[in-house]
């Protein structure tokens, strides 16, 4: 056999892109939840301090 002969081979394929990762459920609860208690936190400093 020659070793002049040319293998062809496929290019490597390029790997997926990794999908975007989801928030964490619970995480996205505690920052719900913190934000309306910061809401009514905030109204009542509001009418306390300003009147209302």
């Amino acid at each position: 056999m020659s070793n002049n002969v040319v293998d062809f081979k496929r290019p490597p394929q390029p790997k997926a892109p990794k999908p975007p990762r989801k928030p964490n459920p619970g995480l996205r609860k505690l920052l719900t939840v913190l934000a309306v208690v910061a809401f009514f936190v905030l109204t009542w400093a509001y009418f306390q301090y300003v009147g209302g």
